[in-house]
Parts: C-alpha cells; sequence; structure tokens
C-alpha cells in the first residue's frame, strides 16, 4: 500500500522557509536603514580604541598637561554659539569617516596578495646580499617582514615599476661589484625585458628602483625650438633633463624632453664623437646634426665610407663641400684647418684693435666627418699621410674660432682613431645594444639602467663632458634617396634640406687662369698684406683646386 503525502496544510516546512525569508528581508532592510548609524557607531568604537591606545603610549608626566589642555577645548566650544551642536556633527563626521567600509573587492584583494607574495619574495631574496652573521638586529633576515626594509612601491598591471628600499650601512655600496649583484637580482626578480634605473643614496642608505618606459620611436627630423649653437641630439627621460622641446609627431604636437648639445665659444664641450654597430643610427644622427646645423651655419662634410649617405646636400646653401674620396677628403680637412688658423688670426686682430670680430668668423662652421678610420686606411695602402691628422687643429682651437667637430664612426674601429680625436671630444654617444661595461668604455661612466631587451635604431646613450649618462633616442633621419626608408620620413628629411642644390662650381676658379676667368683679386695674398681686415676666401674653389692640385 502506498504512502500518501501529507497536505500541505498538516506540513511546517513552507511555512518555515517562509518564516526564514521574511526575517531575512526583515534583516537586510533594518540593515539599509541603520547603516548610518551602524557606520558611526563602529567609527566611534574605532576612535575610543584610538584614544586608549595614545593614552596608553603617552608618558606619565604627560598626561596631566593633556587633559588640561583636552578640558580647556571642551570649555571653549561650549561657550561658543551652537558650540555643542557644532562641535556634536564634528564629532559624528570624524566617526563616520573612520567608520566606513574599508573592505576592498575580492579581486583587489587577490590582487594585493599577489603584490605582497612578490615582494616578501624579492625581500628573502635580498638577504645574502644585505645582511651580516654579527648583525644584531637585522634589517635583511629570514622569514623577516619586508615593511620595515621598503618603505614605498608602486605596481602596475601586476608588475613591479617603483620601489624605495632602505639597506644597512655597512653593505659596501661604494664597490662596483657589490652594486652590480644588488641590481642584477632586482632586475631577474621584477621581470626582464623593461629598462630599470638604480639611484644609490650612500648618505642615507636608500635605494630607488624604478622601471623605464621605452623612449619615443616616431620623432621624424623637424625644425627644433632651439638657441644659435644648440644641436638635439636626441630624446631622453623627463626627470634627466631640466626643458621640453615642442615636436609634432605625426598628426599630435608634444612636448618632450631632449638631449641638447651645446658648441661655439662658450661650450666646454665643442666637439662630438659617436660610436656604434652598422645599422645603429649613427649615420642618422650626423645628418641630423647637419640639418640642423645649416640653420645659422656652414657645414663640410666628409663621409668616408663612400656611401653617398650624404648627396642631398651636396650644393645646397651653406653646404661648402661633401667629399667622400680620398683626396678630396683630405683637401676638404686640409682647408679646414687653414680656415681655423684664418679665424684665429681674425679674432686676435679683433681683440688686439678693439673691434667687433667679423661676421664670417663669428659664424659658426660644422666639421662633420663619417668613418675616419676608412680614409686613414686607405691613405695607408696608398703612402699618403693620416686624414685625421688635419682634425688637430680644429679640434684643438674649434673652440675659440667657432667651429665644432663631429665625428661618427663604427665601434670595432676605436683603435684606428686618432688619438687627438680621442682626447678632444668631450661629448659622446654611444649607440646600439651595448653591455654596460662598453659603454663605461666609451663614455667614461657605466649607465644607470640595465640593457634594452629591444634597441630601435638610433637608441643608445649620451653624455656631455662630465655630466650624467643618459638615454638617448635620435629622430628619424634616413637619406632621402633610400627607397626602403618611410616615405614620411624621407619627405620630412628634405623639407629641412635648405634650399635648393646649387650648380657646381668651375674646378679652380678664383685662384688660376684656365677657367678663362680673370682671378679673383679679393682672394689675392698680395691684398692681405695691404689692407688689415680679415680676408674672405672663396671656400668651395680653394677645396677643389687643392684637389686639382693632388691629382695632377
Amino acid at each position: 500500500m502506498a504512502r500518501r503525502p501529507l497536505p500541505s496544510i498538516l506540513s511546517s516546512r513552507p511555512s518555515l522557509a517562509r518564516g526564514r525569508d521574511i526575517a531575512r528581508t526583515a534583516a537586510d532592510g533594518a540593515t539599509d536603514v541603520l547603516h548610518p548609524v551602524i557606520t558611526i557607531a563602529r567609527g566611534m568604537r574605532r576612535q575610543a580604541a584610538w584614544a586608549g591606545g595614545w593614552w596608553g603610549r603617552t608618558p606619565k608626566d604627560r598626561r596631566a598637561p593633556a587633559l588640561l589642555l583636552a578640558a580647556a577645548a571642551v570649555v571653549i566650544v561650549v561657550m561658543m554659539p551652537y558650540g555643542p551642536i557644532l562641535g556634536a556633527v564634528a564629532l559624528m563626521a570624524s566617526a563616520a569617516w573612520m567608520g566606513r567600509d574599508r573592505s576592498a573587492p575580492a579581486a583587489a584583494g587577490a590582487q594585493a596578495d599577489a603584490e605582497t607574495a612578490r615582494l616578501q619574495s624579492m625581500y628573502e631574496a635580498l638577504v645574502p646580499y644585505l645582511s651580516a652573521a654579527g648583525d644584531p638586529a637585522p634589517l635583511y633576515a629570514h622569514d623577516g617582514a619586508w615593511q620595515k626594509a621598503f618603505s614605498s612601491y608602486e605596481f602596475q598591471d601586476g608588475r613591479l615599476t617603483h620601489l624605495h628600499l632602505r639597506y644597512p650601512a655597512y653593505f659596501t655600496d661604494g664597490e662596483a661589484d657589490s652594486r652590480a649583484r644588488v641590481e642584477q637580482l632586482l632586475h631577474a626578480k621584477a621581470g626582464r625585458g623593461r629598462e630599470y634605473r638604480f639611484d644609490w643614496n650612500e648618505e642615507e642608505n636608500h635605494l630607488t628602483f624604478v622601471a623605464l618606459p621605452p623612449l619615443a620611436t616616431d620623432i621624424a627630423a623637424q625644425r627644433f625650438v632651439t638657441s644659435p649653437g644648440e644641436t638635439v641630439l636626441g630624446f631622453t627621460d623627463a626627470d634627466s633633463v631640466q626643458r621640453t622641446v615642442p615636436v609634432t609627431a605625426g598628426a599630435e604636437t608634444r612636448d618632450v624632453p631632449p638631449v641638447v648639445w651645446r658648441g661655439g665659444a662658450r661650450s666646454t664641450e665643442p666637439h662630438l664623437l659617436a660610436l656604434g654597430q652598422p645599422g645603429t643610427g649613427t649615420t642618422s644622427l650626423l645628418r641630423s646634426i647637419a640639418l640642423q646645423a645649416l640653420v645659422h651655419g656652414d657645414i663640410v662634410v666628409v663621409d668616408g665610407g663612400g656611401a653617398g649617405e650624404y648627396a642631398f646636400l651636396s650644393g645646397r646653401p651653406g653646404v661648402l663641400a661633401v667629399e667622400d674620396g680620398l683626396l678630396g677628403a683630405s683637401a676638404t680637412l686640409e682647408w679646414a684647418a687653414h680656415e681655423t688658423e684664418r679665424r684665429l688670426i681674425a679674432v686676435n686682430r679683433a681683440r688686439q684693435s678693439g673691434n667687433p670680430v667679423a661676421d664670417d668668423v663669428r659664424r659658426p662652421l660644422w666639421i662633420l666627418v663619417d668613418r675616419p678610420t676608412a680614409l686613414t686606411q686607405l691613405a695607408a695602402a696608398e703612402g699618403r699621410p693620416d686624414p685625421q691628422l688635419l682634425l688637430d687643429v680644429p679640434l684643438r682651437h674649434g673652440r675659440t674660432a667657432n667651429v665644432s667637430v663631429a665625428v661618427v664612426d663604427q665601434l670595432d674601429a676605436t683603435e684606428t682613431l686618432a688619438p687627438v680625436v680621442i682626447a678632444q671630444t668631450r661629448a659622446r654617444v654611444v649607440l646600439g645594444p651595448l653591455a654596460p661595461e662598453h659603454v663605461a668604455a666609451v663614455l667614461g661612466a657605466p649607465p644607470r639602467t640595465t640593457p634594452a631587451a629591444h634597441v630601435p635604431a638610433g637608441r643608445g646613450y649620451a653624455r656631455l663632458g662630465t655630466g650624467p649618462v643618459l638615454r638617448l633616442q635620435v629622430p628619424a633621419t634616413p637619406d632621402p634617396f633610400d627607397e626602403d626608408a618611410p616615405e614620411s620620413e624621407r619627405v620630412a628629411v628634405l623639407a629641412q634640406a635648405p634650399g635648393t642644390p646649387e650648380p657646381e662650381p668651375i674646378l679652380g676658379a678664383g685662384l688660376s687662369g684656365e677657367s678663362g676667368t680673370e682671378p679673383d683679386l679679393a682672394t689675392a695674398p698680395a691684398q692681405e698684406q695691404e689692407s688689415p681686415e680679415p680676408v674672405v676666401l672663396r671656400k668651395d674653389a680653394v677645396v677643389r683646386s687643392v684637389a686639382d692640385l693632388e691629382l695632377g
């Protein structure tokens, strides 16, 4: 015989379920209605706990003055108009602020736990490097707390971007090897693939560890806002320099921090040396310098590689010569040496007579040399003098004569560079993926950042004199005749080139009668003896005439 269920009216289960639902709904409604009261009560409880803790920490000799001061404050509030009401409102407001719900969402809690685990792991990894066996109260110890060593930190997308830590005073922070071990460890624990900068504060035993954003690579050649004599080598981090320049990148205009190289008579680093492997952007750097120099001065370009990377400059206003052969390059550098001597004589005469310096002497002259070591090898094969020796006078006396020299070459050819080039070039640039010790060998100081994972063309480091080592990204300045370069960048380079190319001058014009014209009397040596004024030579004629004499 089958059992039949009891009638629902005789069962108490539905009524119990309905009762529980009603009680839960009533509790939720009461919680919503009484939420301000609950918050204020929780805040007053926290205020009472804070006051009790403060009273326990206060020394006994200071408790009586504190009570007297609190009683005086209460009396003042009571005697003020509407004082008790305002005091009660302020007390309830502070209690509501302290009693607010501070619980984070579950996702945020999980993320905080992951960040805490990452910091604890980094702290334990630093224990063998920043602790000693005889320390009675070690700052770094196994199973220790990272909160006492790490004062501040920041995470972005789950990755550590900033860390400020303290280390014991006995740590040998003055030794490069000790620093390198700690930096390598932090680099590995924070995650490879990014550049990090380490700022050591030896006076206060602090280390600041920052993840640097990548430098902008979308800036092409353009007219930069600079003063005469200033050249923008590239762009760096915002906190490394104290100025910015507006640049146009695509369709937007923004301010970026530049690395500015100053030349001229008031410069302490009037000459530049840039080194790098093929394809790292040294030739683009020299083209960028040439385009900026043509705004206020004249340039002489010597292309030792002979690849025609500067052919677009030939014949343009302000371009005195563009040579890529051994004979033409030697003649051009020889003229540059004589021009530097002429300017020195003119400056000396003007200072002795109290007259202003002539305009042609005040106008800057830039000697741009690409791969001089290739010319040195050709000269040695043909038994000719080293063309680099002709740079001795411009390098040593160019600052007074307003002559600046920029030399770029390959990194593996540094042994062939003339000693005078290495000694007189105090502004240095190194481009390409290099180890820190290689950067230190070129710039004289190691970089403060870890090597980059991806190095685009034009990326490297720069150091002006004895200044800090700065990250550098050279603006994109390709050869406008290079079909593989982006069209927008080639158009930008041609837009910065001054004027249109002028026709090539007649060889030897102004110095001999071979061209069928009378010699230019303004360049005759006899007139220089008759007039004390500085003599203005026809530079292009002198360069090509000397080349003709050598060819003959």
